[in-house]
């Protein structure tokens, strides 16, 4: 994880998706927009989408890659409930640090709820929808370590009948898991419990990942710039190692905020469940 890698500038390139503006209403558009939010509507709309992706790359200076992202955020959680139901101020100054209540426990790293489930399910679905219409599937996957975020992609991805089984494969990072330390909701399991419930060969670790949470504080809520900066490190090493233009992601809000601090972007409101899809240009300087 201490790898070092070239130096690139991120950002985002406008004009593919609704989501791409810089202005973009993340709760107007809503979980799941038609067409993952791609904004040409045509018939061969993937085709002509890859097309252009293709000409980017091609065209591109000496040090210029371009990728696609598709940024997911895992369903609703146990923790979500759990702070909708103290609201927020009074989740991030009490309730967070606990394990639970006499209700609910989510903590540390808890489960998706059933309507969780449900729209990672929906996600599915829209994958299978638009694969209609010939959507380039990710080429290469990566998950944060946290529950809920792998079982949405078991949901989304794992149990997808229009994915070949035999070579869909996960990488597991830790620069992927939500803000840490305080909320117990993003305190990871081990390694070991992880990998019990997530097996090989579909899912597999970083090299260097550790078996217990050594990162998790709880007395220190890691930074927004933290964060970013956790967010920089996974676009270096998967524009330096990665050959693949199409990337998923399935991760956590503060997560993929964090990709967008890091592109010079505001704060998005992505719902549970959602999916947020960028192009991403990256120049080396």
């Amino acid at each position: 994880m201490s790898t070092s890698y070239p130096k690139r500038v991120y950002t985002i390139v406008s004009g593919f998706f609704r989501q791409d503006a810089p202005d973009t209403d993340g709760d107007k558009i809503g979980q799941l927009p038609a067409r993952f939010g791609l904004l040409d509507e045509s018939e061969d709309r993937w085709a002509k989408f890859q097309t252009r992706i293709g000409e980017l790359n091609t065209t591109a200076e000496a040090g210029t890659r371009y990728k696609v992202f598709f940024l997911s955020r895992h369903g609703q959680g146990i923790h979500n409930i759990a702070e909708a139901k103290y609201g927020t101020q009074e989740w991030d100054r009490y309730w967070s640090k606990r394990n639970g209540d006499d209700e609910l426990t989510w903590g540390p790293d808890p489960d998706l709820t059933e309507a969780g489930v449900k729209q990672a399910v929906e996600a599915h679905q829209a994958w299978k929808s638009e694969r209609l219409h010939n959507i380039p599937l990710p080429q290469k996957h990566y998950a944060s370590p946290l529950g809920r975020a792998l079982r949405t992609f078991e949901e989304t991805f794992a149990k997808g009948e229009f994915l070949d089984p035999t070579t869909l494969r996960v990488t597991i990072l830790e620069n992927l898991r939500e803000e840490y330390g305080e909320h117990t909701c993003d305190q990871r399991s081990p390694r070991s419990a992880i990998a019990t419930r997530y097996p090989p060969p579909i899912y597999s670790f970083e090299d260097g990942f550790e078996e217990e949470d050594v990162i998790w504080k709880a007395e220190e809520r890691e930074t927004k710039e933290r964060v970013a900066e956790r967010a920089t490190k996974v676009m270096d090493r998967i524009f330096t190692l990665d050959r693949e233009l199409y990337i998923c992601i399935t991760a956590h809000s503060g997560l993929i905020n964090g990709f967008l601090k890091a592109m010079g972007r505001p704060r998005y409101a992505l719902s549970t469940g959602g999916v947020l899809p960028l192009v991403i240009k990256a120049v080396e300087v």
